[in-house]
Order: C-alpha cells, then structure tokens, then sequence
C-alpha cells in the first residue's frame, strides 16, 4: 500500500540541545491539535466520507505520519544530549523519570494522549469542519513555537510544518465546497 522511503519528508536539523525547546514541541507530537490525532482523527473519518473525497482524508491522514516522524526526530536531537538536570529545568523533569529521553505520547503538560481527542461525527460536511479547525489550531501551535524558538535549523522544519497545516486546511475547505454543491444538488427533483 505505501512505500517506504528511508528518510523525513523534509529534512530536520537543529542548531543545539534544548530540551525547553522539546517540551513545547511534544505538543505537536502526543497533544489534541498533534499530528498522532490528526493522522488517526482522518484516517477513521474516511470510512465515513462520501467517495468524492475519501482519498483526500486518506493522502492527508498518511502525510500526517510523516509529520509525527519529524516531530519525533526534532524532539529526540533536541534532548539526546540533555542532562537529567537539563531536563528537569526545561520542565520535563516527571517525563524524565517515568521515561528517561524516550517518547511518549503526551501534551507539552505532560497529560497523556487520549482517544478523546479524536472527532469523527459521521456527518461528513461536520467532518471536515472538523479537520479544518485543526489544521488550524495546528498552524497557529507551530507558529507559537517558531516564535518562542532561537534555532534557525529547527525553525526551518517547523515552518515547512505549518505550511503543510496550511495546505491541509485549504483542501478540506475545498472538499467542503464539493460536498455542499453534491448535497444541494440532491435537492433538486
């Protein structure tokens, strides 16, 4: 079904360890608006989505996986050199001790991922309104990271991220459109 490139989807570089930088990106990797429910939210949505569009909700749910692989690795370079005590004054002290560097799904709080934020209401066009609110919330969480971050390497990945958040939004906005114009049309006898 896919074929596995053996690299990101867009390179990820950063400048320095910062495990401050780290616990404000886990938001985008194990949070509500992260691309682990972003990619699941679609995915599952697609079973229910009119044919017209179902391989959007498809090529944007795979392309989300991607985007948690970059996360993933932009959150391990910035920490495989921290210190214990680095960790802990970056605020990850309590990730640190349930899970040393590993990652794990949770909030840039350090709540766990839950199911409970994954939408799928079976309306499709509710659906996809849905999905535009968090390609949003995700686009506007990258750009509060990119605000808060010095590191122009990491910085690079994260607006070719929010970019993507962009594009997502823009296609569901025009999968909306086909969908109200074939609803409408079932209307008329």
């Amino acid at each position: 079904m896919w074929y596995y490139e053996k690299k990101l989807q867009y390179p990820v570089r950063v400048s320095t360890c910062s495990p401050h930088l780290a616990k404000f990106l886990i938001e985008q990797y194990g949070g509500a608006d992260g691309e682990l429910s972003a990619a699941l939210r679609y995915l599952n949505q697609r079973y229910s989505i009119p044919d017209k569009v179902v391989g959007l909700l498809t090529d944007i749910g795979t392309e989300e996986f991607a985007h948690l692989e970059m996360i993933a690795t932009m959150v391990y370079k910035l920490t495989k050199d921290a210190t214990p005590e680095q960790m802990d004054a970056a605020g990850l002290g309590a990730h640190y001790s349930n899970h040393e560097k590993a990652l794990y799904y949770e909030n840039a709080a350090g709540g766990a991922w839950t199911a409970t934020y994954i939408a799928a209401k079976g309306d499709p066009i509710a659906d996809l309104y849905e999905d535009i609110a968090a390609e949003e919330k995700a686009r506007a969480t990258y750009q509060w990271i990119i605000n808060l971050s010095d590191d122009p390497d990491l910085n690079d990945g994260l607006k070719y991220l929010r970019e993507r958040e962009i594009i997502h939004s823009q296609r569901f906005r025009e999968a909306v459109e086909i969908l109200k114009e074939e609803r409408d049309r079932q209307l008329y006898f």
